[in-house]
């Protein structure tokens, strides 16, 4: 069977690759008997998952219902988007860079020049940002850092929807991969809060 927290982790990861994959959607309610037989992992290890990412304000328990996709609000999507911007600046300074570390960022770039569809995309940004600061010495910022993200890939794929924005983000973190490769952090962190905030504008255009 394994641990219980080895469990709970297979569960976030499983719903984490959901909602990278656009399958777990806003109002959705978990089904806590299908995810069981889905994922071969009894139900307790499956509520503790549920309970943390409660705790992460990614679900939101209702009673007699379970847990579902909490519903997406302009303010919720303010406050996020300025807290991840802080925080991810903050962990971007300080974070060591080598030579490996850079040539990831390069090729998980280039993959988000050239994906064939925007989902495929928002999955190569996830996994862009977390390889940006996850050498960062501050192992509790990172963890705080990756909770909030997971909520806010719910507001991206929701109102990323235009391949120009897309293009668009894509130019501004090319831009931060090459600040840093000219060892100027100080200009990849200016580049990469203006990247946030024009992500911030973008939806708060749409959302209602």
């Amino acid at each position: 069977m394994g641990r219980p927290s080895i469990l709970r982790d297979r569960i976030k990861d499983h719903l984490l690759e959901q909602i990278q994959n656009g399958g777990l959607q806003v109002g959705k309610t978990i089904n806590l008997a299908a995810l069981s037989r889905d994922t071969g992992v009894s139900v307790t290890p499956i509520r503790e998952a549920l309970s943390q990412l409660e705790q992460a304000q990614v679900l939101k328990a209702i009673p007699n219902r379970g847990f579902v996709v909490a519903p997406l609000s302009k303010s919720e999507v303010k406050n996020l988007i300025e807290i991840v911007a802080q925080l991810e600046v903050m962990a971007l300074e300080n974070t060591p860079f080598g030579t490996a570390d850079v040539q990831r960022l390069m090729d998980l770039q280039e993959q988000m020049e050239n994906v064939g569809s925007l989902t495929e995309g928002l999955g190569v940004r996830f996994h862009f940002h977390n390889h940006l600061v996850q050498e960062c010495s501050n192992k509790v910022l990172l963890n705080i850092l990756t909770d909030l993200k997971l909520r806010l890939h719910f507001y991206e794929h929701d109102f990323i929807q235009e391949d120009g924005f897309f293009k668009k983000l894509a130019v501004q973190t090319r831009s931060v991969v090459e600040a840093i490769q000219e060892d100027n952090v100080p200009t990849a962190a200016l580049i990469l809060r203006m990247h946030w905030m024009s992500i911030l504008e973008h939806i708060e255009a749409q959302i209602r």
